[in-house]
């Protein structure tokens, strides 16, 4: 997880930032725990993602 994605986010360590996250993502989901904790890191995953994706305009 990234620590912090600010609206000065370089773009161009999207690609390796993106995969990273994806894999995180993909771990915690693959642990079938649906304790708070897990669910509060899957959605900052997620938002993580969307950020990324939103900001450097990458469709997929």
């Amino acid at each position: 997880m990234l620590e912090n994605l600010e609206s000065n986010y370089d773009c161009r360590n999207a690609g390796e930032d993106l995969h990273q996250l994806k894999q995180e993502l993909s771990s915690l989901r693959g642990l079938g725990k649906e304790d708070p904790k897990t669910q509060e890191d899957i959605n900052r995953l997620e938002n993580q993602i969307a950020f990324i994706m939103n900001k450097c305009d990458i469709n997929h």
